[in-house]
C-alpha cells in the first residue's frame, strides 16, 4: 500500500504542472492555426493550381527535409489512395521525392546532400508538373536546389514556409507563409494546409464535398 500511495502521490504532484504545459502546446497550435485564416485567399489558389495541374494530365511532386519529409510522403498518400475513405475516385499522380533512400543516400555520397532533390526532379519532373516544397525556416538548400530546377523545367513551384519565408521567399509561384517561428507549430499549420489542398483538389476533380 505504501508503494501504490508514494506512486499516487507522486502523479498528484506531477499532473498540475504537466497538465498546463499540455495545455500551452494545445493553445499555441489553435493559436497558429487561426493566423492562417488570413491566408485562405492563398491557400484557394493554391488549391486550384494542384487541381488543374491534375486535371491537365501532370503530376504533383513535394519535397522537405524531417517533419516537413514526412509531410510531403502524407500528402502524396492522400492524392495517390483518397483523401476522404468515402470518396471513391481514380488514383491522382503525387511522387514525394523524399521516399527512396538509395537514391538520396547515392547521390549524398557522390554529389552532396543538397543536390537530393534537384536529382530526382531532374529525372521525374516534366514540363507543367507542380512542385510542392515545404520548409519550416525556407533555408533547406536541398529544397532550394529543387525549386532551381523546377524553374529550368518549367515546373511550377507552391512552397509551403514558415518562420519569414527564408532565402525562399519570391522562389514560388504560389507561397503560403506561416507567421510563426516554432517548427513543430509551422508544421501542424502545414500538414493542416495539406489538407485543405486535398480536399479542395477531390472536390475540383470529381465534385466531392
Amino acid at each position: 500500500m505504501k508503494l501504490e500511495y508514494w506512486f499516487s502521490s507522486e502523479y498528484i504532484f506531477l499532473e498540475l504542472p504537466m497538465k498546463d504545459k499540455i495545455n500551452s502546446y494545445i493553445y499555441e497550435s489553435i493559436k497558429a492555426k487561426e493566423s492562417l485564416l488570413n491566408l485562405t485567399s492563398d491557400i484557394e489558389k493554391a488549391g486550384l493550381l494542384a487541381a488543374e495541374t491534375v486535371r491537365s494530365g501532370k503530376k504533383i511532386l513535394l519535397c522537405g527535409n524531417g517533419g516537413s519529409a514526412a509531410d510531403a510522403q502524407h500528402i502524396a498518400a492522400e492524392l495517390i489512395v483518397r483523401f476522404v475513405s468515402k470518396n471513391e475516385r481514380k488514383a491522382l499522380p503525387a511522387i514525394s521525392l523524399t521516399l527512396d533512400p538509395s537514391s538520396i543516400t547515392a547521390c549524398g555520397n557522390d554529389y552532396g546532400y543538397e543536390f537530393i532533390f534537384s536529382r530526382a526532379l531532374e529525372a521525374l519532373g516534366n514540363e507543367g508538373d507542380l512542385l510542392i516544397g515545404i520548409s519550416t525556416s525556407g533555408k533547406s538548400q536541398n529544397v532550394i536546389r529543387a525549386i532551381e530546377k523546377a524553374r529550368e523545367k518549367n515546373i511550377k513551384v507552391l512552397l509551403l514556409l514558415g518562420s519569414g519565408g527564408g532565402r525562399m521567399k519570391g522562389m514560388g509561384d504560389i507561397e503560403i507563409l506561416v507567421e510563426n517561428n516554432t517548427p513543430a507549430r509551422i508544421q501542424e499549420c502545414h500538414i493542416l494546409i495539406g489538407h485543405i489542398l486535398c480536399s479542395i483538389i477531390e472536390k475540383k476533380l470529381f465534385d466531392f464535398n
